[in-house]
């Protein structure tokens, strides 16, 4: 059993620490019962988030995060995936919700996961009303010690 876990900044800076970081997708990793996973999770800045978006999802404009699982021909077969999440949207997200932008780091971190893992969710109002959502936050509540200043 191995879960490994990569986080690089892109020299942007986040106030949740990359071994935080690492933590969280951990912790959400062994939540959903993966026994073996190689994840990679960067952190980056508006030009980057819009690039990706553009060039990979043909989306225009910046995003929060955006997730890349690789198919699994079984399900023995290790996790993979690469998460990129935007620091800059990361804290507009943070100051609309009015909590700490550690706090939707994290989120930002574990709903990225569960998009490597198969998870999904309707864009627009229905978002934050989808089961996976209701998922991130539980998993969230139940990780948000590491968060705290």
């Amino acid at each position: 059993m191995s879960l490994v876990v990569d986080v690089s900044n892109d020299n942007v800076r986040s106030p949740l620490g990359r071994e935080s970081i690492a933590h969280v997708a951990r912790r959400t990793l062994r939540a959903e019962r993966v026994r073996d996973a190689f994840v990679s999770i960067t952190v980056v800045d508006r030009r980057a988030i819009v690039r990706l978006n553009t060039q990979h999802l043909g989306h225009r404009g910046a995003t929060d995060v955006i997730s890349f699982g690789f198919t699994r021909s079984t399900r023995t077969d290790p996790v993979l995936g690469d998460v990129y999440i935007c620091a800059d949207i990361a804290r507009i997200n943070a100051k609309v919700r009015q909590i700490g932008v550690r706090e939707e780091i994290a989120r930002l971190v574990v709903h990225g996961v569960l998009h490597i893992l198969g998870y999904d969710h309707p864009d627009g109002d229905r978002r934050e009303r989808s089961g996976m959502w209701k998922r991130q936050e539980r998993l969230l509540q139940r990780i948000g010690g590491v968060v705290r200043p």
